[in-house]
């Protein structure tokens, strides 16, 4: 059972889950959710298929209807299963992750998440104990259902004019290139726009790096004012600026605000995770932002945006939420609205490094894993440490630890999908950043 996670059921097909495992999960998702229809979608991986066919088995000897959506991005399920009031619905991909890998992201009513915590667990404890699996009498159906023009033509209604850009995009050969020529047309300078599950020219995962040298290349050759790119099936995006530097997705949480709060005029919540840099809030506050920090991952913030009402909100990892797309994520939707930032602000004369820039006003570290058997005990070691030399103006203790002081600020927590502890640190010097890493680093190599 080692492919069932906090957000998702993910892992190497045939290896940590497979066709049982699939058919299992598709027999008691209608006896979790209660319900006797399931939206299914996929990703164009190469074991997708497959695991189609005993995830469709496994729904349909249920007694459930299958409505088959075909080749879609993970962000189309989400629109299909609110728009038309489902109280569940499948995508089968593994997103960012290599070719070998799958898995089955499942969401219910209004497109909220199900996560190991609200419904994912359950079915792992029905298999673990041998849940009895009797075919229904009455054998569901499997229907096709086609949203994708209904949904191209919701995403068009954001769309602005980019006559002014010049854009390069890498589509990383995911789900995206389902949709990025009817969107954009054949004035963006495409990378990698053929769907094409092997992933032959880099891993989708646009935080990795080396995933994003050829974007930058790009960018670089042509003169790009933007360059954007999508991880594998679609539900993030990543930006490059005209200069060919990575723009960390949560500076791109406070471009978001010049679109609600500037050109919309709105007021409101905007969510970000426990990660997100604190120019972000000091950037959007004075716009009209009421900042709310919360976990790390969809199956908490699409949930808690859900709750709090929000407007929109982001993650370090690339992900987008939106009140007006069922508070899900989308990395095309994502997209469209920052390019018509990225526009306006170019007739304006700003570039997008200029406008990062006003952003970011601190030094960050980034993201740096450890790998470590004694996750808690590191955590609290750092904290205690940290907070018996200076005294925190803010402090935050879900998701690990985030703890704000004057000058700088930590998170330390531990992965949800890796077996990594994570910390990142954010300060107003470059001297101040590296000193307060190596006394972290240090601490957290007494646990090794």
């Amino acid at each position: 059972m080692g492919a069932f996670h906090a957000y998702d059921i993910r892992g190497i097909y045939g290896k940590d889950f497979d066709k049982d495992t699939v058919y299992k999960v598709g027999f008691f998702i209608p006896r979790l959710l209660a319900t006797d229809k399931v939206i299914v979608g996929r990703d164009v991986r190469q074991s997708s298929p497959e695991i189609h066919e005993w995830l469709v088995k496994g729904i349909t000897d249920a007694g459930a209807d299958v409505y088959d959506l075909g080749l879609s991005t993970t962000p189309m399920v989400y629109f299909a299963t609110a728009k038309y009031g489902f109280k569940a619905s499948v995508q089968i991909t593994a997103s960012h992750n290599p070719k070998e890998y799958n898995g089955l992201k499942v969401s219910g009513e209004n497109a909220l998440p199900i996560g190991l915590d609200n419904g994912l667990g359950q079915i792992q404890e029905w298999m673990e104990k041998g849940e009895s699996i009797v075919p229904n009498r009455r054998k569901g159906e499997r229907k096709d259902m086609d949203v994708r023009e209904e949904y191209l033509k919701f995403l068009l209604g954001y769309k602005e004019d980019y006559s002014a850009l010049k854009i390069g995009m890498d589509v990383s050969n995911g789900m995206a290139a389902l949709f990025v020529r009817d969107i954009f047309g054949d004035a963006p300078l495409y990378l990698y726009d053929e769907l094409d599950g092997t992933f032959p020219n880099h891993e989708a995962n646009p935080l990795i790096p080396e995933n994003v040298a050829d974007l930058k290349k790009l960018v670089a050759e042509n003169g790009c004012d933007v360059g954007v790119i999508y991880d594998g099936d679609a539900d993030r995006v990543m930006f490059v600026d005209e200069k060919s530097r990575f723009i960390s997705p949560d500076l791109m949480i406070a471009v978001l605000g010049h679109y609600f709060f500037g050109e919309k005029g709105e007021k409101g919540i905007v969510l970000q995770d426990i990660r997100s840099s604190k120019a972000v809030g000091e950037y959007l506050e004075p716009m009209g932002a009421e900042m709310h920090t919360w976990r790390v991952g969809r199956a908490y913030a699409a949930r808690k945006l859900r709750e709090l009402g929000g407007i929109y909100g982001g993650e370090l990892a690339g992900h987008y939420y939106f009140r007006d797309f069922f508070y899900s994520d989308s990395g095309l939707l994502a997209s469209l609205i920052i390019l018509n930032v990225v526009s306006r602000m170019k007739r304006e004369g700003v570039t997008l490094s200029a406008l990062i820039d006003r952003i970011a006003k601190y030094r960050n570290s980034g993201e740096i894993n450890f790998r470590l058997e004694h996750k808690a005990q590191a955590m609290d070691a750092v904290r205690d440490y940290f907070i018996g030399k200076e005294k925190p103006s803010a402090y935050y203790d879900f998701d690990g630890y985030r703890v704000e002081f004057e000058d700088w600020w930590f998170n330390i927590r531990p992965s949800n999908t890796e077996p990594y502890l994570r910390f990142i640190c954010e300060a107003r010097t470059q001297e101040l950043l590296d000193r307060k890493v190596a006394e972290a680093t240090e601490i957290i190599g007494t646990f090794d």
